[in-house]
């Protein structure tokens, strides 16, 4: 029994005998696709090689096509898939659960002027005997896995290396200055295997895709995708790597079985990640990181999910899409708990190595929170009481906000908070204390904390004192996409009517769902929120008009 989705079957073959086996395509279910059952021969014992001859369908979930007026360069068409949470059944029949691993391997013809990449290891290409205009590529991923982390994508692309064992591909109009802004890749892997333990995927190559990619990144083995909203010119925005790094270990080896046992993989994730930027950039960088991220988890869980079941650590998603309860809760939340645990079992020398053991344990593996918590209690044996007291009911299974707040060090957003209160406590007849070099000393993630603590502020600032802010900072020609949606929510906030041709160029010019969704949301006065409906199902660039 197989998973499909809009799959045209063919027929199904036993390879070793050329028998045509009899099949059958069940109903199909809105999301979740057809059963495609297939009748097996006797085997006594053998192995089956099985042939499957299908199509896919141009309205595939898994796959985005651009036309070559779409990509950058405009000189080649463009694919690339996103098969996480339960597409890849639109490209592959497969068992498609977290809970089922395996290796693959591919060979795909394109045309000659279209670059292959997928999550495996290339083993050659060549051009096709039979076609001269096109080529043959070959690929083989040996390590298992699950059905998600499949993916391919061609267009026309370039490379520049960043390390002894990566590589970043893009359109050539991006690859220079993506090479700039991932070149702490290998360092950022060496640190990841301090912690976790060996690397075992070979290449850690990273692709810049176009902007309508919908996520900041995908952890695909040997091919990490990211967004170009990352490309903001200072190395502020690379923290997204370092989240994916950490999926080498946490989610692409040791893997949650069921959706619903998603915090295994982001929860750890976020974990790790914050160690890379802890050592690499120093312990207030990851406190400070962790504090800002728990007031974006209190605003989703209370605003956006208002304490719903979807704010469970594991909430109950019989019958229910993946992309549905996708939310910070699994990452933060998730985070939130291994946290605590390891502040009440001793600090990171003691929490670490628990870690690192964890990932030895269920490497290769697909698992639940059950064994997830029987591995810690085992670990921790002579601290068994002090776990016995965590509240795991509430955990794991209330609604909201984490039972404990963790106390962070937030020495570092000191300087975002007072130049907060300076612009709140001032009078808008006298902002001659303000600056250009109020900012000049912060870096680009204090900005984006200082623009957050406005935004926040119960008393909002006056539209005189935004327009002020944007004469001195200049916030309207950032490229960092972190502070261009912060600024623009507080333009919005004020009902700035000139930031709507700012609002409308953002939204169009990405598709990322965390920069997007927050302007649709907050857009709150009449005129930016029709304009922006009609432009988000029109599928055009019309603010222009």
């Amino acid at each position: 029994v197989l998973d499909s989705k809009d799959l045209k079957i063919k027929n199904v073959t036993d390879q070793s005998t050329g028998q045509q086996l009899s099949y059958s395509l069940g109903d199909k279910l809105e999301v979740f696709g057809s059963r495609l059952e297939i009748r097996l021969p006797t085997t006594n014992g053998n192995k089956l090689n099985i042939s499957i001859e299908y199509d896919t369908s141009p309205e595939a979930s898994a796959f985005q096509w651009l036309t070559a007026d779409q990509t950058a360069g405009k000189r080649q068409p463009y694919l690339f898939s996103q098969c996480q949470a339960i597409h890849c059944r639109s490209f592959v029949p497969c068992q498609d659960t977290p809970s089922v691993k395996f290796p693959y391997t591919a060979k795909i013809t394109a045309p000659k002027e279209i670059t292959l990449l997928m999550s495996a290891i290339s083993t050659g290409s060549e051009t096709d005997s039979s076609d001269s205009t096109k080529s043959i590529y070959r690929f083989e991923q040996k390590v298992p896995i699950p059905s998600y982390l499949i993916a391919i994508v061609g267009g026309d692309l370039e490379s520049r290396d960043i390390g002894p064992r990566s590589k970043v591909w893009s359109e050539k109009e991006f690859v220079d200055a993506a090479a700039f802004e991932f070149s702490e890749t290998e360092t950022m892997l060496k640190t990841a295997e301090d912690l976790c333990g060996p690397y075992v995927w070979g290449r850690y190559d990273l692709l810049v895709l176009p902007p309508s990619f919908p996520y900041g990144g995908m952890e695909n083995p040997c091919l990490t995708f990211v967004t170009p909203t990352l490309l903001a010119g200072d190395k502020s925005l690379a923290d997204v790597v370092a989240h994916e790094i950490s999926h080498s270990w946490t989610g692409n080896l040791v893997t949650n079985k069921n959706p619903e046992h998603f915090w295994l993989n982001e929860g750890h994730t976020v974990f790790v990640e914050r160690k890379i930027k802890g050592r690499m950039y120093g312990e207030p960088y990851r406190q400070i990181s962790a504090a800002e991220r728990w007031i974006e988890l209190q605003q989703s869980v209370v605003d956006v999910l208002k304490n719903g079941p979807y704010t469970k650590l594991i909430p109950d998603l019989r019958g229910v899409d993946p992309d549905d309860a996708f939310s910070i809760v699994p990452y933060e939340k998730g985070f939130t708990l291994l946290y605590h645990l390891e502040t009440i079992l001793g600090g990171p020398d003691e929490f670490e190595p628990f870690l690192k053991a964890y990932i030895e344990k269920f490497k290769y593996k697909s698992i639940d929170s059950t064994q997830w918590k029987d591995f810690l209690f085992s670990f921790f044996q002579s601290k068994v009481d002090v776990l016995n007291k965590v509240d795991w009911d509430t955990w794991f299974s209330a609604v909201g906000m984490p039972p404990i707040k963790p106390e962070y060090d937030e020495s570092l957003a000191v300087p975002c908070q007072e130049l907060c209160d300076k612009w709140s406590a001032s009078s808008d007849s006298d902002l001659s204390q303000f600056s250009a070099k109020d900012i000049t000393m912060l870096t680009s993630n204090q900005i984006r904390i200082f623009l957050y603590k406005v935004l926040l502020l119960e008393s909002p600032l006056s539209l005189i004192k935004v327009k002020k802010m944007e004469e001195l900072y200049k916030f309207n020609d950032r490229k960092n996409s972190e502070i261009r949606l912060k600024w623009l929510l507080l333009c919005l906030k004020v009902h700035w009517e000139d930031s709507i041709q700012y609002a409308l160029k953002f939204v169009n010019e990405q598709g990322r769902m965390k920069f997007v969704r927050p302007i649709y949301r907050n857009s709150s006065f009449p005129i930016i929120t029709n304009v922006l409906y009609f432009c988000k199902f029109s599928k055009r660039r019309v603010y222009q008009t």
